[in-house]
């Protein structure tokens, strides 16, 4: 086949198709219109650049359709060729999406999108979103407004700054009853919770999980809770390697209890022994920090059964 062919073919055929013909559904809660998660079981694939390309968190598998087929199907290109040519005229699906539109200050930077919106306070619907439905305490609220990390966000929905070393927002996760996603244009570095000089690093995958460590802990003051926004890029990896290289510092994988958590705790650790810094894993006893928090929450309230969440390490002192 000619590479004239080829593109027209790449062009005709979307990974959506592909995916929805081998039986993977949409995880719309999951997903954001740049990046659409797509399940099958325990298999997870995202969609991105508008169905051109796609990736597996839980590899390094990446590539076009026609690497989506040889990945899914375990075919040679060859025979792939003939996969994505069947699909044709095939329209997958659209997930309906909640949301009706990403931002429409498209004419303001990222930080001045960030510096228009207004900082949560006790009572307003972002606030009452963080404490009611993911049972944040106000002391952490607190904090984490007074480090200028929170905004209100449309609907309800809560802004994460991710800051670059001089302190500029390059963009910020979007967390809403319905919806997640991250800022339209936006760069994902690191969302970072707690004090500049403490050497404690503990990277988890969301905003919301940061500070909910932060609580199960009582907000230790020799740590920072770091979320990379669900994330690898190469930006966060940087971002986290000039904090891990400090002299005595400790890089926690504080990574969700799944298998693309064991993915980013593997990656960590791998970080940590290119920084020459301590390493340790700890992981929630559901799947993540705030479901632990959520938890802990419904036991104090005599609403549940579970035992409240272990949160410290072996060997390591009581919090605080």
């Amino acid at each position: 086949m000619e590479k004239a062919d080829l593109e027209e073919l790449r062009e005709k055929v979307a990974c959506e198709a592909v995916l929805e013909t081998a039986g993977f559904a949409v995880d719309v809660k999951e997903s954001t219109r740049r990046a659409v998660k797509y399940r099958r079981g325990e298999e997870i694939i995202i969609v991105i650049h508008d169905g051109k390309g796609w990736f597996d968190p839980l590899s390094d598998a990446k590539g076009d359709v026609f690497r989506l087929v040889e990945h899914l199907d375990g075919l040679p290109f060859a025979a792939a060729l003939y996969v994505v040519a069947d699909l044709v005229g095939f329209v997958p699906s659209q997930p309906q999406w909640l949301r009706q539109s990403r931002e429409r200050m498209t004419d303001l930077s990222v930080p001045e999108r960030w510096s228009a919106r207004r900082k949560p306070w006790p009572g307003s619907a972002t606030w009452r979103y963080l404490q009611d439905e993911r049972a944040l305490p106000d002391p952490v609220m607190r904090a984490a407004v007074a480090e200028d990390l929170l905004r209100e966000g449309p609907q309800g929905s809560m802004w994460a700054a991710h800051r670059d070393p001089s302190g500029i927002v390059t963009g910020w996760e979007e967390r809403g009853p319905d919806w997640r996603g991250f800022a339209s244009g936006g760069t994902k570095l690191l969302f970072a919770f707690g004090a500049a000089t403490s050497l404690r690093l503990c990277v988890v995958e969301a905003a919301i999980d940061a500070m909910s460590l932060a609580a199960l802990e009582e907000q230790r003051p020799d740590t920072r809770y770091l979320s990379t926004g669900g994330g690898w890029s190469p930006a966060s990896s940087e971002a986290l390697l000039d904090l891990a290289i400090r002299a005595d510092a400790l890089l926690v994988a504080a990574t969700d209890n799944n298998a693309q958590g064991e993915t980013f705790a593997a990656r960590l650790e791998a970080l940590a022994r290119d920084a020459g810094c301590q390493f340790a894993r700890l992981r929630p006893e559901l799947e993540d920090w705030n479901e632990d928090l959520k938890a802990k929450r419904r036991k104090k309230d005599g609403r549940d059964g579970c035992r409240m969440p272990a949160v410290r390490l072996k060997g390591e002192a009581p919090p605080g």
